[in-house]
């Protein structure tokens, strides 16, 4: 008597709709807290970069006040900024690749914003040190726009990436690549983007001196560079 009542229940289509949707809900939530759980781990791997990262750049900086004293040389604080440009740049590219999973919290944009703010800092830096320094160096810095809703403008943004990572590759230590979006409502680098007056984007600074809006080879680039 208890399993045919038992048999009821189960092979009744009301039971098996509520069933299947109690699953649905179960798996979801389960998704999405394992989803959440995933992208605290990644931000968690960012933030101990990002860490890191400020102390180089306070390193920079402590390093360009010694310049000022005379008790340290040009060749060291050029050293010194590559260095923390590529630093800069791999994290950065580390975040771009774990950006591109999809967010579900607003915590990796945010993320994405400081190593902006980063960026300008050594933008700056790079600024005066070419004041200061005689020696032969090249920065280039990239402005382009973060998840720009324009798929033509997106699809350019990816060429002139590729072509100025392919540049970095081959020039290595010979120059400062400092990639960084103009939409990160950071008013320094509004500042500086307006000095250039510059509203279209992508473009490419040169040296503080050349601005590049066309690109679309290595060579366009070199032309410009020490």
């Amino acid at each position: 008597m208890v399993n045919k009542t038992f048999g009821k229940i189960l092979g009744n289509p009301k039971n098996v709709f509520w069933e299947a949707l109690f699953l649905t809900v179960v798996i979801f939530v389960f998704g999405l807290l394992l989803g959440v759980a995933f992208e605290g781990s990644r931000l968690d791997r960012v933030n101990e970069y990002y860490a890191k990262s400020e102390i180089s750049l306070m390193d920079v900086l402590a390093l360009n006040s010694l310049i000022d004293l005379g008790d340290a040389d040009c060749k060291e604080l050029i050293l010194a900024n590559i260095k923390f440009a590529d630093r800069v740049y791999e994290e950065a590219s580390l975040l771009e690749k774990y950006d591109g999973f999809g967010k579900i919290t607003s915590n990796l944009k945010l993320a994405h914003q400081k190593y902006d703010l980063l960026r300008t800092f050594l933008w700056i830096n790079s600024l005066k040190t070419i004041e200061k320094c005689e020696e032969d160096f090249s920065f280039i810095v990239y402005l382009y726009e973060y998840k720009s809703e324009d798929l033509t403008r997106r699809a350019t943004q990816d060429v002139w990436a590729n072509i100025l990572f392919d540049l970095k590759k081959e020039k290595g230590d010979e120059i400062i690549l400092i990639p960084i979006a103009v939409n990160s409502n950071l008013t320094s680098l509004n500042s500086l983007i307006e000095k250039f007056e510059i509203s279209e984007f992508p473009t490419v600074i040169i040296n503080n001196k050349y601005i590049v809006k066309e690109l679309s080879s290595i060579e366009d680039i070199k032309k410009y560079i020490n």
